[in-house]
């Protein structure tokens, strides 16, 4: 085998992800292996994608996104459309997630100020047991 081709196994343990992540990914346009029979060959060009993917995941693009973007490739601009598409998306998702960490920080304090309220209530009822 070339080293520019990698098993299913390969691409699993290099990645960490599974056999059906990766047929998924296939069946849904993101990935095209090679096949060989029943084996599947991936080339540097679908690892490359798996990275997007993955990284695009991370950042909480759907997948419908995600390969749309990636299809963008092809365009024959040099990558101008795909990479601003991507900005445009990455802003939006940005400020999404930053929308989400102030929505956790309210909560957190929330939360901070009712254990800290409760264990007030619990100290002054265990002084007032103490004082009968």
């Amino acid at each position: 085998m070339t080293e520019d081709l990698m098993t299913i196994r390969e691409m699993c343990d290099a990645y960490g992800v599974t056999a059906r992540t990766l047929r998924f990914y296939e069946q849904k346009e993101l990935l095209s292996p090679i096949r060989d029979g029943q084996k599947r060959l991936f080339t540097r060009r679908d690892r490359a994608r798996l990275k997007l993917i993955l990284r695009g995941k991370r950042f909480g693009f759907p997948l419908e996104e995600i390969r749309q973007l990636l299809d963008l490739y092809d365009v024959g601009d040099q990558q101008v459309t795909q990479y601003t598409r991507t900005i445009a998306l990455a802003e939006h998702h940005l400020a999404d997630l930053r929308a989400q960490r102030e929505e956790l920080d309210e909560a957190i304090k929330d939360l901070s100020d009712q254990l800290e309220w409760g264990r007030k209530m619990l100290t002054s009822m265990d002084n007032d047991k103490a004082a009968e």
